[in-house]
């Protein structure tokens, strides 16, 4: 008679090795999902986020004019109080030792009053000039006192105020610095996402869609253009001279130039001095609003909310500008960035 036999079950630990095998296999597999290599951005999100890159790095870059600006002021101001204050260290020098040297005239003299020791005299004449003598000496002494008490209060305050143009220098120095890290920070990761594209591709976004030329575009013709005059006429002519020059931030001319660096150097052939920033620039000169319409040429053009960039009316309604980095001067239309002020200098 044949036996029947039960089937063999499974230990229950050959049951946890198995399941414990297909968790760890489930988790590996989501583990190199989760560690594969994320998709390639195309050429659109590599545009968005350059764009948006390139817009910090201008505004880190102005911030860095603007520090740059105020360092270089506060230096020559602390130079100057330097300066100052050792020319009055010596003066007050000079002071204390001549009255060291009355003092030990009066030392070697003995302790007898002055004004005795002029009465014992026997020649009345010499009593009557050491007299005068006397009392000149009592009165320059008087007036030498009170010039080195004037004098030591004047380093004093001196020296507070270099203290304080000091501490206000070191603190622009560290926002220097941190804009500029700010600044090569931006521009790294720009170079890192356009490295994922092809050369056509980076071209199209380095050209960029601003209604702005590219680089090997013919130059505009100043004489298209409406005439300007007395300093507009100079720094229009100037700045279009420019073109095709690399934009490098924090450069301000002449072979190379950021937004605000152009507009500075451009009415500097001029004679006219403009503040280093464009924030600064939206506040000089005549306003003339925002409609493009009613600009000159010669006028500046402020640009974004944040007033970072600017560009100089031209005519024909077109700017020129250094419009980012990896770009160059040239024109564009001037309505193609949103407007924010127009300034007439």
């Amino acid at each position: 008679m044949a036996s029947h036999r039960r089937p063999r079950q499974p230990s229950r630990a050959r049951t946890y090795v198995l399941t414990g095998a297909a968790a760890t296999a489930v988790a590996l597999s989501a583990q190199v999902s989760a560690h594969a290599a994320p998709a390639k951005p195309n050429k659109d999100e590599v545009k968005a986020q350059v764009d948006k890159l390139l817009e910090e790095q201008e505004q880190a870059a102005e911030k860095y004019n603007g520090a740059k600006e105020r360092s270089d002021q506060l230096r020559k101001q602390a130079d100057q109080l330097q300066d100052q204050i050792a020319r009055g260290q010596e003066q007050l020098t000079e002071l204390t030792s001549g009255l060291a040297a009355v003092a030990a005239d009066e030392y070697r003299q003995g302790s007898l009053d002055p004004s005795v020791r002029l009465m014992l005299s026997s020649d009345p004449d010499k009593y009557l000039d050491q007299a005068s003598s006397f009392d000149q000496a009592a009165s320059t002494q008087a007036d030498t006192l009170k010039s080195m008490e004037d004098q030591q209060r004047r380093l004093e305050q001196q020296k507070r105020e270099a203290a304080t143009v000091l501490a206000e220098l070191d603190g622009q120095t560290q926002a220097l610095n941190n804009a500029k890290s700010t600044v090569q920070s931006k521009l790294q990761e720009t170079q890192r996402l356009l490295a994922t594209l092809s050369a056509a591709d980076r071209a199209e976004i380095v050209r960029g869609t601003d209604g702005s030329a590219s680089r090997s575009a013919t130059r505009v013709d100043p004489t298209t253009l409406p005439a300007a005059s007395g300093a507009a006429k100079v720094a229009v002519d100037a700045a279009l001279r420019k073109q095709g020059a690399d934009y490098i931030w924090g450069a301000s001319g002449p072979n190379t130039f950021d937004c605000s660096g152009l507009m500075v150097w451009a009415y500097a052939q001029a004679g006219v001095s403009l503040p280093r920033t464009s924030q600064e620039q939206a506040t000089v000169g005549t306003n003339v609003g925002t409609d493009w319409h009613n600009a000159q040429p010669g006028d500046l053009v402020i640009y974004k909310a944040d007033r970072g960039h600017v560009g100089m009316y031209i005519g024909n309604g077109l700017v020129v500008h250094a419009p980012k980095a990896n770009d160059v001067v040239k024109v564009m239309k001037v309505d193609a960035i949103s407007i924010n002020i127009i300034r007439r200098v």
